[in-house]
């Protein structure tokens, strides 16, 4: 199944996608809400509403303005190297465990959301990457087991400031700012896609400037091992996100460094997901219109 948060015609909620057409769910059944944490915990009972979609008229897509998936996780976990060649580039050594950092919900926007370039540096960074939503949380989750945690997967960009990531040995400012993550639109239950989402194309782009391009089998750290490893330190609860790392070409290692601009729509692509385009807004600009109002 495929799911999308947002806002149409009947109202902000949650949708049932298929094709360029959606359904509201939350206008079949009000405690649907308006993310999809009470679909993950089990609070509906899904099959009954998926039956009933005929009640409700279809919406197109592209007149749904996207939320974020789930509003408040509870954590966002992300994972720093997790591709061979990214961490050639930004001259690390391959790790032995995972470089894991958190991210707060500050930082979040949905797909479609201005992306905020800081007034205070323009060292603004695109990372593509895989979005894996916990469904069955746990302790302790043995890899075998893993990939039965999931409760669907969606695309994320992990908008970096690079001058800030490297102000300390911790990326916390860097991986924090404000309104630099964007995730979404579209959530894709597993048993529309390969298990763990192994060999799929994952790009990232400016217009017809492609920025990455590399496919999810060169993760190091598969899902399934990710969920694992983290698992072990904390205990994962339905609605968390882990962010699975980025490919190479990301805008500091190019010579000279490209950083995302204002005015500019960086788009992330990962093949059976769709696309999460944001546009890039300076700060300044967004406190100017604030300003007005």
């Amino acid at each position: 199944m495929r799911f999308m948060t947002g806002t149409g015609v009947s109202g902000q909620g949650v949708y049932l996608v298929e094709g360029d057409k959606a359904w509201s769910l939350t206008a079949l059944d009000g405690r649907v809400g308006t993310d999809l944490r009470a679909i993950i915990e089990g609070g509906v009972e899904l099959d009954g509403l998926l039956a009933r979609r005929g009640e409700v008229d279809a919406e197109p897509i592209a007149s749904i303005k996207p939320g974020l998936p789930v509003a408040q996780p509870g954590k966002i976990i992300c994972l720093g190297l997790n591709y061979a060649d990214h961490i050639k580039e930004g001259g690390y050594d391959i790790p032995v465990y995972p470089a894991l950092f958190m991210r707060c919900n500050t930082s979040m926007i949905p797909a479609g959301a201005p992306m905020v370039r800081p007034s205070c540096s323009e060292q603004l960074d695109y990372e593509a990457e895989l979005m894996v939503i916990i469904g069955k949380g746990g302790k302790h989750i043995r890899e075998e087991d893993a990939l039965a945690h999931v409760f669907g997967y969606t695309i994320f960009n992990d908008g970096s400031v690079r001058e800030y990531q490297r102000k300390t040995h911790q990326w916390t400012p860097g991986k924090n700012f404000d309104a630099t993550g964007p995730v979404g639109p579209v959530v894709v239950t597993p048993d529309e896609l390969p298990a763990g989402m192994e060999g799929l194309k994952i790009e990232s782009r400016v217009g017809s400037e492609i920025l990455q391009s590399a496919s999810t089998s060169d993760m190091l750290w598969s899902v399934a091992r990710t969920i694992s490893t983290v698992s072990e330190f904390t205990t994962l609860e339905p609605g968390d996100y882990i962010a699975m790392g980025t490919p190479p070409g990301v805008g500091h290692a190019k010579k000279p460094p490209r950083w995302l601009r204002p005015g500019e729509t960086v788009e992330i692509e990962i093949e059976g997901l769709g696309i999460c385009a944001n546009p890039i807004v300076a700060e300044e600009e967004i406190r100017a219109t604030e300003a007005a109002e």
